[in-house]
């Protein structure tokens, strides 16, 4: 299903807005790797090839899985916008949701109701899978991500995330040392 992102009254054929019907929202398909990543990498500024070619394996290129959501905005044929989720049941003791994992909107086509289109596509998605919830995560710092997936229907769960920081493992004392301090450098270095 592809969903056009603008809701206008019909223009007069010849005017170039009714022939750019403007961004759409549809299936992520395995050539919009390269376009994932370079949009994450200007939105999160670390270049993570790697961990979205493992996002696409489990995603895309094996057709979603059971209730597996991988949606693209795309402007012609431009990404400018991504969403990845699945269902799954969360460990403690949650019953099946639909979960969030990954959303990003090109900040050139930011405010402009792009990534409000793809949480729709999902929750849509989510919804014939059978779930009766959405979930996702966000830093409580990330005043933007916050006021998004609120301004999108989204409110506080019944679950609360609780950690406790470790600090990092020292150098086995056996550890092989040369006579430069290698190990002692990679331990400080790993503090970092």
């Amino acid at each position: 299903m592809t969903q056009n992102l603008r809701n206008r009254e019909p223009q007069n054929p010849r005017t170039p807005a009714a022939q750019d019907p403007g961004p759409r929202v549809g299936p992520l398909t395995p050539a919009d790797l390269a376009a994932v990543v370079r949009l994450d990498a200007r939105l999160t500024g670390s270049y993570k090839a790697k961990y979205w070619k493992a996002r696409f394996a489990e995603f895309v290129a094996s057709g979603h899985g059971r209730g597996g959501v991988g949606l693209a905005a795309r402007e012609g044929d431009r990404l400018c916008g991504y969403l990845l989720g699945n269902v799954r049941a969360f460990e403690f003791g949650s019953s099946p949701c639909g979960w969030i994992f990954a959303v990003g909107v090109d900040p050139d086509h930011a405010h402009h109701g792009i990534g409000s289109a793809l949480v729709a596509e999902a929750v849509l998605r989510f919804r014939r899978a059978g779930v009766p919830t959405v979930r996702t995560m966000v830093r409580r710092t990330d005043v933007s991500m916050l006021t998004f997936f609120r301004s999108n229907g989204f409110v506080g769960g019944s679950f609360t995330q609780l950690e406790f920081g470790l600090a990092p493992a020292e150098a086995p004392a056996d550890a092989p040392q040369d006579t430069k301090g290698t190990t002692a450098r990679r331990t400080a270095a790993s503090r970092r």
